[in-house]
């Protein structure tokens, strides 16, 4: 089998740091699927991706997919020809549809019986012959939200495409990509290389590039900027921060790192270090170092796109840009503390929180009352967590937060501490917006969470109750990440805290008519419904939420328990039995008469050794597992409740549930109801769906 290696690339103006490994990635598993989707074989795909190009090289690409048997099936042979031996008008308008004379169809045997058909053999497609479709294919399907036009041409990319190459082998000439016909070169560095670099085999390509002082591997590149950062950082006995989406976005800046280290005035760390960090970081893609206690140091590292013969030169100059912005920083930082947070109150007035909810200002005072209701339900200080929510908003009318955006709550936190606040109040302000994404901390004192669940709460009420929702993917309000960092802090945090309740707090703070009715209801239900994915994340099986759902539940922390419960449940080797009898039995009593109010068993109407046996069986467990329900322990609970596989069993097999006597019959139905109602103080055994 015949065998080329590969090489694709498309040379561009700078592509957006942000999405390039993205599209690196994307345009890799593009090619890789056209070439399958081809039945061409294949072995190691590789992708690269620089500021200026998005390439992938294959190895061992087959020339040609292997010839494929096609078999077409026609009518039955008993219908292919006639009394007299003539062929059908099925037969004969089977031939004329597949080109031939019904004599050259073929008896094929089926499981159905022998009928006419046709076999033939299809030449497999060749590489050369489909690789243009297969790169085009590729580039449409790139993740690219915007796409723009260049010149005059029609062509849409995500940036102006200058060159493309596509090589099979030593084969270059595969039509037009992007408007440019395919061919063999490609470019260095923008700086360290000069003119055209012409590929006489894919397999150059790297070390071209690399000669050219390209470094087209996006992976390698990351960690040659890594290697380069702990070095300067070690040669200062300091330790580099290396965020990964910081070390993403530098990556996608440059084609060649070169590590610099550089400095500013030591007064600038009278600053806040995340206003500092913010600046450095955001502003100018800089790492910053802090020392052995964790503390900022006065330097930073950047990573240039040029080997500089002068970077002395270079250092001063990354060094004059920084110090405006942190100098700036240091002003607001100053002039901001002139005003406590208290007297800024009213400027959240003229802030609009959105149009039919009121200002921020009006937000604030319901966050007040509603923190100061979670902290006493929590135990904690009420007046604490209601100072720290009129405040929390306040710094987004400060100069630092109107200049640097993510030191929001944090800017406040140091402004309340300066203004005399309470340590806890200021700490809850910082601590409001926690969780910020998936994974991230959790705010840790009960002021803290009390602060940050109000804040949501609020949210969700409010946006739920005018009317918009989150629909499809359009979630403007971030309300999905707002129901999972609820659910988050009351779980991990094991605050026993009712989400009806809370909900119905939020919503007493709005005034009469704008919160519709029937709100706090689909606020619940949607809140509920984010625990779906969350225990998908722990593997847990869905029909398991399934059934601890369907009890209507709202209490995310008792949920939680007893999802664990009925999942470690699903594992014992009586849960599949006891599952398939809870549902028998939910069946049965779906059917009973109209009127039947179920009451106690009566031992006088225990006739049969088998109902006898379930009823004495479920008087014991019953005493049992409500010590462990009590306790919360539905795990243990669960666990006792599998010994019922045995008596319930033989209660199927032995007992006439619907027997003609009323009496038996409706005793029998409360023996049942008895059964069910037990498991249903933990979940609906019944939804799930055990294997055995």
């Amino acid at each position: 089998m015949a065998t080329e290696n590969l090489l694709v690339e498309l040379g561009t103006e700078e592509l957006p740091p942000k999405a390039l490994k993205t599209l690196g990635l994307a345009f890799r598993d593009g090619i890789v699927h056209g070439l399958e989707q081809q039945g061409l074989s294949h072995g190691e795909a590789r992708w690269f991706a620089t500021p200026r190009r998005l390439a992938v090289l294959i190895e061992t690409v087959q020339l040609q997919a292997a010839d494929q048997s096609l078999e077409v099936l026609g009518p039955p042979l008993d219908r292919a020809r006639d009394e007299a031996g003539n062929w059908t008008p099925a037969a004969s308008g089977f031939a004329r549809k597949q080109g031939v004379e019904p004599e050259q169809l073929q008896t094929i045997d089926t499981p159905k019986g022998p009928r006419l058909g046709l076999r033939s053999t299809a030449a497999g497609v060749k590489a050369a012959d489909c690789l243009n479709d297969i790169i085009v294919a590729s580039i449409q399907q790139l993740p690219i939200p915007k796409r723009m036009r260049w010149g005059s041409s029609r062509v849409e990319f995500v940036r102006p495409v200058h060159w493309v190459v596509a090589m099979l082998g030593e084969d270059s000439n595969h039509g037009e990509v992007l408007g440019l016909p395919t061919g063999r070169d490609t470019r260095g560095h923008r700086f360290h290389s000069e003119g055209q670099i012409t590929l006489q085999h894919p397999d150059e390509y790297e070390t071209a590039l690399s000669e050219a002082r390209v470094v087209a591997d996006f992976e390698l590149r990351q960690q040659m900027i890594r290697d380069q950062l702990e070095v300067e950082a070690s040669a200062l006995k300091a330790r580099v921060v290396i965020d990964p989406d910081l070390l993403d976005e530098v990556t996608a800046l440059v084609e060649w790192p070169v590590a610099l280290t550089g400095s500013f005035e030591a007064r600038f760390l009278e600053v806040p270090s995340e206003a500092l960090v913010s600046s450095m970081k955001e502003h100018q893609k800089y790492f910053h170092l802090v020392n052995e206690e964790g503390a900022l140091l006065p330097n930073f590292i950047t990573i240039c796109n040029i080997e500089s013969k002068d970077p002395v030169q270079v250092i001063a100059g990354n060094e004059r840009v920084i110090r405006p912005r942190l100098a700036d920083a240091a002003f607001f930082f100053e002039t901001d503390q002139k005003t406590p947070l208290a007297d800024r109150l009213q400027k959240l007035e003229s802030v609009v929180f959105q149009q039919k909810l009121g200002t921020v200002a009006d937000k604030s005072r319901r966050l007040q009352r509603l923190a100061g209701a979670l902290a006493d339900k929590m135990g904690a200080s009420a007046e604490l967590a209601g100072r720290a929510a009129l405040l929390a908003k306040a710094d987004l009318v400060t100069e630092m937060v109107q200049e640097f955006a993510d030191m929001q709550g944090i800017a406040g936190s140091y402004y309340a501490l300066h203004d005399g606040e309470a340590p806890e109040v200021a700490s809850a302000i910082a601590q409001q917006y926690w969780p910020r994404f998936a994974g991230d901390r959790l705010p840790e004192s009960p002021t803290a969470c009390a602060v940050g669940l109000a804040d949501r709460l609020d949210t969700l009420v409010g946006i739920f109750g005018i009317g918009q929702p989150p629909t499809g993917s359009k979630d403007p309000f971030a309300l999905r990440r707002a129901s999972l960092s609820v659910l988050r802090i009351i779980v991990e945090q094991k605050l026993d805290l009712d989400l009806a309740w809370c909900l119905d707090q939020a919503a007493s703070g709005y005034p009469e008519g704008v919160i519709a009715s029937g709100t706090t209801a689909q606020v619940l239900d949607y809140m509920i419904e984010r625990f779906r994915a969350w225990f998908e994340e722990e593997d847990i099986a869905p029909e398991v939420f399934r059934a601890v759902s369907a009890m209507k539940l709202s209490q995310p922390l008792d949920i939680q328990r007893r999802v664990h419960a009925v999942d470690a449940f699903t594992r014992l080797p009586e849960a599949a039995a006891l599952a398939a009898a809870n549902k028998r039995v939910s069946n049965i009593l779906e059917k009973v008469e109209e009127g039947f109010n179920y009451g106690e068993v009566s031992a006088d109407l225990l006739v049969e050794p088998a109902e006898k046996a379930l009823s004495s069986h479920l008087g014991e467990l019953a005493e049992s597992s409500g010590a462990h329900l009590a306790s919360g322990e539905y795990t243990q609970a669960l666990s006792s409740l599998a010994s019922l596989q045995a008596p319930v069993d033989a209660f199927f097999d032995d007992v006439m549930v619907n027997a003609e006597d009323t009496a038996l019959r409706h005793n029998r139905l409360n023996l049942l109801q008895n059964l069910r109602q037990l498991f249903l103080q933990v979940a609906d055994i019944s939804q799930l769906v055990v294997s055995k």
